[in-house]
């Protein structure tokens, strides 16, 4: 019998089905998928990945307010993206989701609420990780890069015009609008997850019903990141990623400061330079990221973008002059396709039912850069006697450059340095091959629902990431096999 292939839509399987092998269905439609709304509206989709993104970061952007992400996210990124793997994207897509929004709300209701919601959303601050195992799920290899930068773009795409809307409305007609308008647009993203977004995880691998028992093994967030020294390749990808994600995490914690207090931008030149460099990363990672993809493949696009990122740094850093800083913002768009190529080379290498845990690990990695790249740069900026504060006055008038100091912004020199590691870390990561033939099926944590007995010895526990393709898969059950055509 010939069927779809639940890995990639629009490939063909032929599959045994299980009432010909003797075994009874493992999902009845009137099961799990049905009662929690799994099904959606049409075909699981990019679209559907776009549109989570834009809403739930419109929503913080109309507050100008940034998302917080702390440290915990660095363990809980994993946890959750190893979840996703095991009970489907959508659970988790809606749970994140709300709880990153629900302090919205409490700003105008109860200050001292919002400020202890908001430690704990932080820990939910993860939907990237499992919206991008949604995307692996729904598209081929070819199309997976070229559909993170759309995802990526309609994340800048948020940031770029909800910030202005969020001030005219806060201008115009007071705070308690713009939170209104916040909360309904976020209360807007839970429905469209709760009734439009379908699952995309296939049936196969999630279990038959919630009352299977997960172990701790499955649910312990540690088990990812034992995983990470034992597989060189991810090992490489995760010190590439923190390395370049660092400064970059700094970077966002004070340099609309800086331009202020140090190179003299008004709110008006501030406001004009986030939309230019918005609206360039969103052309960078729908038009460029794709042929970059597809003239020089998905290792050198990643040195590429890391490439971007160092010029942009060392320009902050020697920058004292206006038309510098506009210089080095297209620079910085160019660089943003660093983070969809990062995530389109994890993906192609991981298994389909890690996808979520993989890209959980990376989005662990830029919470934990999120707690450590601000202090960083606060740090350096403090030793070399540069001090930024908001309520300061500015230093200087739009048109003068910044007169005195030889490396105006020390700290982003220092961040250049420390991304010119991150090439050189990334120069070592293998290319990918094909691997030839069928390979394994691997046996992670969707595989241990069943009753497979434990492997005990580390020679024996399959690596996180292969050097090999996803292309072709043989699932193999009792009486019931898989073979893609």
């Amino acid at each position: 019998m010939i069927v779809e292939s639940p890995l990639e839509p629009g490939r063909k399987a032929a599959c045994a089905p299980p009432e010909a092998a003797g075994m009874p269905e493992k999902r009845p439609d009137s099961q799990v998928g049905a009662s929690l709304g799994l099904q959606g509206f049409g075909r699981p989709s990019v679209y559907h990945a776009a549109i989570v993104i834009f809403l739930e970061f419109f929503a913080w952007g109309l507050l100008t307010t940034p998302m917080l992400t702390g440290l915990l996210s660095f363990l809980s990124a994993p946890l959750i993206g190893a979840l996703s793997d095991v009970w489907g994207r959508k659970p988790f897509l809606l749970g994140t989701v709300f709880f990153t929004c629900f302090p919205i709300p409490l700003m105008k209701i109860s200050p001292w609420w919002y400020f202890a919601m908001i430690s704990v959303s932080g820990v939910f601050s993860v939907t990237f990780s499992v919206i991008f195992a949604y995307v692996a799920d729904v598209t081929q290899e070819h199309e997976r890069s070229t559909a993170y930068g759309w995802v990526s773009a309609t994340f800048a795409a948020s940031l770029v015009s909800s910030p202005a809307i969020g001030a005219y409305l806060s201008s115009a007609y007071g705070d308690s609008l713009v939170v209104l308008v916040a909360t309904v647009v976020a209360l807007l993203d839970i429905c469209f997850i709760l009734v439009a977004v379908p699952e995309s995880l296939p049936e196969k691998i999630r279990p038959a019903s919630w009352g299977a028992q997960i172990s701790w093994k499955q649910a312990d967030p540690f088990a990812s990141l034992k995983k990470v020294g034992k597989d060189s390749t991810v090992l490489l990808i995760c010190i590439t990623v923190f390395l370049s994600y660092l400064p970059e995490a700094g970077q966002y914690s004070s340099f609309f400061l800086y331009l202020r207090q140090v190179i003299g931008f008004g709110s008006v030149k501030i406001a004009a330079f986030i939309a230019m460099v918005g609206i360039l990363s969103i052309v960078a990672q729908t038009v460029f990221l794709s042929i970059l993809m597809r003239s020089l493949g998905n290792k050198n696009t990643v040195l590429l973008g890391l490439g971007f990122q160092m010029l942009q740094l060392a320009w902050y850093g020697f920058g004292s002059q206006a038309w510098m800083m506009w210089a080095a913002g297209t620079v910085a768009a160019m660089s943003s396709i660093t983070f969809p190529a990062v995530s389109a080379l994890v993906s192609r290498n991981a298994e389909s039912d890690q996808q979520g845990v993989a890209q959980g690990i990376i989005t662990g990695i830029r919470g934990l850069c999120n707690g450590l790249g601000p202090a960083l740069y606060g740090f350096i900026f403090y030793m070399f006697h540069v001090e930024l504060s908001e309520l300061g006055p500015e230093l200087n008038s739009d048109d003068d450059p910044l007169q005195g100091a030889f490396i105006p912004g020390p700290p982003f020199l220092f961040g250049a340095c420390i991304v010119l590691m991150s090439f050189l870390v990334a120069l070592f990561i293998p290319e990918y091959r094909k691997a030839s033939g069928v390979q394994k099926h691997s046996n992670s944590i969707s595989g241990s629902l069943s009753n497979t007995p434990e492997r005990g010895s580390d020679e024996d526990i399959e690596p996180l990431l292969q050097d090999s393709s996803i292309w072709e898969l043989s699932f193999e059950e009792p009486g019931n096999q898989c073979t893609e055509l």
